[in-house]
């Protein structure tokens, strides 16, 4: 994107109260806000509205959602007679919040030729420039309202955050329908490649916790129930990360490190797109339906595999981790290696032991009794249904969409992916996608 300007937000002397945590959020959303924009640099105006498929949106259209979230959710609830930018971008960008109001054909954003990525950045700057007053203390707030400012906002970080993350994988699913298939970017690194052997972990089970806790209850080590309990390192979290509740494991093992290329090229090799037993119902009749045969970036040049990332096609690393697999594929492929996907209570006690373990100091690296690759290559699918945890309750109001809604017909997958902001990650994320979607950054992590 062509000279465009960096986020020119400065903040004054004057944050809400005195609280090192402020200084934070407005340091956070600052960096934040910068960063979304920083990651459309490498890309065209034409590439600003590419949308390849349904699934998938324009760069543009994420700038401007995450700058709508922020108007709609902050600055009209405590902005007295604010007003909005453009009246018409309520609808424009309303991803999915009925409450709000109606919501513009998603099928369609790729054709929002208008508004254009001038006024898109012109609507991001008018929105930051009424952020800024309310988080340097120029409006006068009640104890209530600093509260929803303060929750809200970091709320909107997180939410921007993920947006980053989606844009990525957008662009490159948009870029990749291109017969040229054209680079994001060059000079995009790539995950450096593990190539330590397969190693198992086991774990005895038993009644154990999971999920987040609040600040209040502090953040110490230790997951077995009577302990003291872990959530959420960055004290953030989702509200479907809530509540933190019992659980029953029997004695399981779980792989150490991510399937590679190497493992599942064998697995290509050796027929298993052709195998009917190894696959789910459904997810043979995706194979059947859209003629899968390999990984979706995965491209064949006579006997030489490629596959196609943010830095172009590259040849395929067969000891790094294969990466844009469905949920299906992953279940398929746990059959075919006599293994299954953990579930997500088992994926977090093990992250949350292995992470106890690496944090003592006496702990031996060279030991092969850690878990790897947990945040670095790619979302692990597991076995469970994306579902409310016991007493879960989503927020009042259009803010309760944002996660409860979606309980229906998705796997959850935990850990995170290198293209992921570093400092949105934690063992208590539940990421949610079909069992169909391929686009997305995702890997496969064994149990037995």
């Amino acid at each position: 994107m062509n000279n465009l300007e960096s986020n020119a937000c400065l903040l004054g002397n004057n944050p809400i109260g005195d609280d090192p945590v402020c200084h934070d959020l407005i340091r956070e959303w600052q960096a934040t806000r910068a960063r979304s924009e920083a990651l459309c640099e490498p890309l065209s105006v034409e590439d600003m509205s590419l949308q390849a498929d349904v699934f998938v949106s324009p760069p543009k259209w994420h700038l401007a959602h995450t700058t709508w979230f922020f108007e709609t959710f902050i600055l009209k609830v405590l902005i007295p007679k604010y007003a909005p930018f453009h009246p018409r971008f309520e609808y424009l960008f309303n991803s999915y919040y009925n409450s709000v109001g109606e919501q513009f054909d998603r099928n369609k954003r790729g054709l929002l030729s208008r508004p254009s990525l001038d006024d898109v950045i012109a609507y991001r700057r008018y929105v930051d420039s009424h952020m800024e007053p309310l988080l340097t203390g120029q409006h006068e707030l009640s104890d209530d309202e600093i509260q929803i400012l303060q929750t809200r906002c970091e709320l909107g970080i997180h939410h921007e955050k993920q947006h980053q993350e989606l844009l990525l994988m957008d662009i490159r699913y948009s870029l990749f329908q291109n017969p040229l298939l054209p680079a994001y970017s060059k000079s995009f690194s790539s995950m450096v490649t593990d190539s330590s052997e397969q190693g198992w972990i086991n774990h005895e089970g038993g009644l154990i916790e999971i999920g987040a806790i609040s600040n209040m209850e502090g953040n110490k080590k230790g997951d077995k129930l009577g302990d003291n309990k872990t959530g959420s390192a960055e004290g953030f979290c989702f509200d479907n990360e809530k509540p933190r509740h019992a659980t029953y494991l029997e004695p399981y093992t779980i792989a150490q490190n991510l399937v590679t290329n190497r493992e599942y090229l064998a697995f290509i090799e050796s027929g298993g797109y052709g195998r009917p037993e190894l696959w789910l119902a459904d997810g043979w009749s995706q194979v059947k339906t859209n003629a899968w045969c390999a990984p979706l970036y995965w491209l064949k040049e006579g006997s030489q595999w490629h596959t196609f990332t943010l830095a172009g096609l590259q040849p395929l690393d067969l000891d790094a981790p294969v990466t844009n697999i469905s949920g299906y594929e992953a279940a398929a492929f746990a059959e075919y290696a006599d293994a299954r996907l953990p579930t997500e209570a088992e994926w977090e006690y093990a992250v949350g032991q292995s992470e106890a373990l690496k944090s003592n100091r006496n702990h031996d690296p060279l030991k092969n009794n850690s878990l790897n690759q947990v945040y670095t290559h790619g979302w692990q699918w597991t076995a469970s249904a994306y579902q409310a945890y016991p007493g879960f309750r989503p927020e009042q109001g259009a803010i309760g969409e944002y996660n409860g809604k979606f309980m229906s017909n998705q796997w959850v997958l935990r850990g995170g992916a290198a293209i992921s902001p570093k400092n949105h990650l934690r063992k208590t994320y539940r990421n949610f996608f079909y069992p169909q979607d391929r686009w997305i950054t995702s890997a496969i992590r064994l149990a037995r």
